[in-house]
């Protein structure tokens, strides 16, 4: 696989890195016919992003969380609506075109096509032998591309060294066994393995099924054993049933022949039984008509009484509204005299509200004068403190003046005591010269002094004038409480005048009301009650009288009507029980049912005694088809066990040939086989690159805890220095990269030898990261050596040391297409 141009549009390294949201390399014409491209840039330009891109699988390798299907997304490293990427690259001898499509406008959804340049120069889908053409699909694209090129795990295992990828030495048992397997072709080896273990797999299943049928057949046997022993003595079963059938028919017979006599004798007593019931029922009627007859009077009766209880309820009720009505007007009159008894004091508060409202206001006058005096007395406190502030400030200005004044004449003073006064040295003199300063300000001081005492005298003055003003108005708080206290009693006495004289009106209502209720009082008739029995009569009106005697009149009507329905009907009554007194005595029945139950008693014994013989034939008859079927099931169970023996010999074999085509059989000695082929491989780029340190081996068997044998897999390296061997994974870091890149290019080298899946080109990411400079260059060397025995026409890696790029026959610099993408903008 040889790629030729790539072009990566709304991927977000290229975005990140470059600036830009389409990138186009042409690698025949960057690489020119070079062996090793360099892939270089700074930091974060996109290296990576181009390097995952240069293959037609679909995956960025150095993104991939794990590897497989689901271990990578294209939608977390794209960023426009519709994004793409379009690889040329050739394989076998044709070239083909990949297009991947990464929409993520609405609905995600990625589309796969795969192109290939037919001979007329057009590009058209490619088609597998087995009819699979490339349609966009995912997974069809993805079959086309291993059809072509090899699986993806051996394609990134031993041509392709991602960014970040996994060491061979950290590789599983089964996964190092899968991948030298695709290595050395035993797909088909695999297969079969497979399909054997799909059989035996099916046989199993199979197996399970025929052990269901035994099990089955098992709980058939036993199920006709039990009741083969449950109806043991069938036959001797049937003959006892037979008798007890005879003896029970012929109790049954016995039993009709006594219920039919019972029977004539019934018919003999129904004339006398039917004369019995006529009167019986005559009598029964009489009784229901004269309790209907006295119920009716009853009721009629009741109807009188709640029609009296009804007439009561009313007479109280009238009688207890006129004593309520009475109670109320007697308390609307109380109430009216109570208002009533305060009119004198009305009347005088009427008189003396003018004078009170005068009072008040005068009250009010003197209020206002005073409050208007005090606060003159507030003010000149607040002057009376101004001035005495001022006067204290004039003071010790003053102070400091008469300070100042004395300084200067103490000064002026040392103009006799200095030494050099009238000599040649007085010029020089500082205490002099500051004694002829002080002299000059001697005057200013003094009239500083002489202002001062202006001020203060005057400032005296004005502050004895407060003083005398503040004596003349000291007593003015006290006037003003005095007279505030004056003004409230005045306030006061004027408030209750007013609400007295306010009750006027409400007086002269209550006359009016009073005059009312004395007149309703007068209308009402005199309070009387109801009465009890001794002697006194209740306050009835006439139309309640009335209706009182028709009342009475009317239960001694019904209590009239009722004695004569029940003499009536007790003589009645009486003639018909005499009459049912001459009868005979009745017929006895009882005997009749007894005789009617010992009838069907014994039918149903008949019918039980027949049942009980059916069943026992039936029994007969199963016992001999459970012997049938015994017989029968036995034959089935040894047939089942023949084919559970056959099936299982069949697992077993099956079972045999999947584990001989597993990766621990025919695979696993066909590694055995291509191990020392890839070792030394590994081994003659050791050698040619790093020396004859180190060799390396390929352990297919490793030993347990136990110092057993067992299917596995080691790198094994030996140290021709210290002459010791260890594995792969306890060596250094830097050791370790070097061994594993040997290790992977070899494999690379037997693919292209053995094989015959040879790809054009390799690819590499940063693999020297953990090398020191020395072994940075022999990593150079191993990669010619490489591609010279392999036949690779180049190898694009990416690497951050310079001097592994200035070793490079081509260098794709990133930065540039950073720079082109720049410029037109700067312009």
């Amino acid at each position: 696989m040889q790629p030729f141009s790539l072009t990566l549009k709304g991927f977000r390294g290229i975005r990140d890195g470059l600036g830009r949201d389409v990138l186009t390399l042409d690698f025949e014409r960057l690489a020119d016919g070079a062996e090793l491209v360099a892939i270089a840039g700074a930091n974060g330009r996109g290296k990576t992003t181009v390097m995952d891109n240069m293959h037609p699988y679909l995956t960025m390798p150095s993104r991939a969380a794990v590897a497989g299907p689901g271990g990578f997304s294209y939608y977390d490293h794209v960023c426009l609506p519709e994004n793409e990427k379009n690889l040329i690259w050739a394989h076998g001898g044709r070239s083909y075109r990949s297009q991947v499509v990464i929409r993520l406008n609405g609905r995600r959804k990625t589309e796969a096509f795969l192109f290939v340049l037919a001979d007329d120069g057009v590009w058209k889908p490619v088609t597998l032998d087995d009819g699979t053409v490339a349609d966009g699909k995912v997974d069809t694209y993805t079959r086309c591309v291993e059809a072509i090129c090899g699986s993806a795990d051996t394609f990134f295992t031993s041509v392709f060294s991602a960014q970040g990828k996994r060491q061979l030495s950290a590789y599983r048992n089964a996964e190092i066994k899968t991948l030298l397997a695709d290595l050395l072709g035993q797909e088909e080896i695999r297969a079969l393995g497979q399909k054997a273990s799909e059989t035996a797999r099916l046989l199993k299943a199979g197996l399970a099924a025929i052990r269901q049928e035994r099990a089955a057949l098992d709980a058939e046997a036993q199920r006709i054993d039990a009741e083969q022993r449950r109806l043991d003595g069938a036959q001797a079963r049937v003959a006892q049933r037979l008798a007890d059938r005879q003896a029970i028919q012929a109790a049954q017979e016995s039993a009709r022949t006594r219920h039919a006599q019972l029977m004539a004798e019934c018919e003999q007593s129904r004339g006398v039984e039917a004369r019995r019931g006529q009167l019986q029922d005559e009598c029964q009627a009489v009784i229901q008509a004269g309790t209907q007859a006295i119920d009716i009077l009853k009721s009629q009766d009741r109807g009188e009484v709640q029609r009296l209880e009804r007439l009561e309820q009313r007479v109280a009720q009238r009688l207890a509204q006129e004593c309520n009505r009475r109670k109320v007007l007697q308390s609307q009159r109380r109430q009216c005299l109570a208002v009533l008894a305060g009119g004198q004091a009305v009347r005088h508060a009427e008189c003396r509200l003018p004078m009170a409202e005068r009072v008040l206001s005068l009250r009010s006058a003197q209020v206002g004068a005073w409050r208007q005096q005090v606060q003159r007395l507030t003010q000149c406190q607040a002057a009376k403190r101004m001035v005495q502030q001022k006067l204290s400030g004039i003071e010790r200005e003053a102070g400091q003046a008469a300070l100042k004044a004395e300084e200067l004449a103490r000064r002026f003073g040392l103009t006799g005591e200095v030494p050099c006064a009238g000599t040649h040295l007085q010029g020089q003199c500082q205490l002099l010269g500051d004694a002829r300063d002080a002299k000059a300000l001697i005057p200013s001081a003094q009239v500083t002094i002489q202002r001062l005492g202006g001020e203060k005298v005057a400032t005296q003055q004005e502050l004895d004038a407060l003083c005398g003003q503040h004596e003349g108005l000291a007593g003015a708080p006290q006037a003003l409480a005095r007279a505030e206290h004056r003004a409230e009693r005045a306030r006061a006495r004027a408030s209750r005048f007013a609400l007295l004289a306010a009750q006027a009106g409400e007086m002269a209502r209550a006359r009016t009301t009073l005059a009312g209720i004395e007149q309703e009082l007068i209308e009402l008739p005199a309070a009387q009650g109801p009465h009890t029995a001794a002697g006194q009569q209740r306050v009835e009106t006439p139309e309640e009288s009335a209706e009182r005697q028709q009342i009475h009149a009317a239960r001694q009507a019904i209590a009239v009507q009722h004695e004569q329905q029940a003499r009536h009907y007790r003589s009645t009554l009486d003639r018909l029980k005499q009459a049912l007194a001459t009868l005979p005595a009745p017929y006895d029945g009882q005997r009749l049912i007894d005789a009617q139950t010992a009838m069907e008693q014994a039918a149903q014994s008949v019918v039980i005694a027949e049942q009980a013989y059916l069943a026992a034939v039936r029994d007969a008859e199963s016992l001999g088809a459970l012997v049938l079927q015994a017989t029968a099931l036995a034959g089935r169970r040894a047939e089942v066990a023949n084919r559970i023996a056959k099936v299982e010999t069949e697992q077993g074999n099956w079972k045999l040939f999947a584990k001989c085509m597993s990766n621990d059989g025919l695979i696993a000695l066909a590694i055995d086989d291509a191990g020392p082929a890839l070792a030394g491989l590994a081994n003659d780029l050791l050698l040619a690159c790093y020396g004859p340190r180190f060799t390396v081996s390929l352990q297919t068997l490793v030993e347990t805890g136990k110092g057993e044998q067992k299917e596995g897999f080691d790198i094994l390296v030996h140290d021709g220095e210290s002459g010791e061997s260890k594995s792969v994974g306890l060596m250094s870091g830097g050791e370790r990269v070097w061994v594993n890149e040997c290790l992977i290019r070899a494999v690379a080298l037997y693919l292209a030898q053995h094989t015959g899946r040879c790809y054009g080109a390799l690819f590499s990411d940063e693999a020297d990261g953990p090398l020191d400079p020395e072994r940075k260059r022999m990593f150079m060397a191993m990669k010619r050596e490489v591609l010279r025995l392999g036949g690779y026409q180049r190898e694009f890696f990416v690497s951050q040391t310079p001097e592994l790029t200035a070793m490079a026959d081509a260098v794709i610099d990133m930065d540039l297409h950073k720079e082109e993408h720049e410029i037109p903008t700067g312009a």
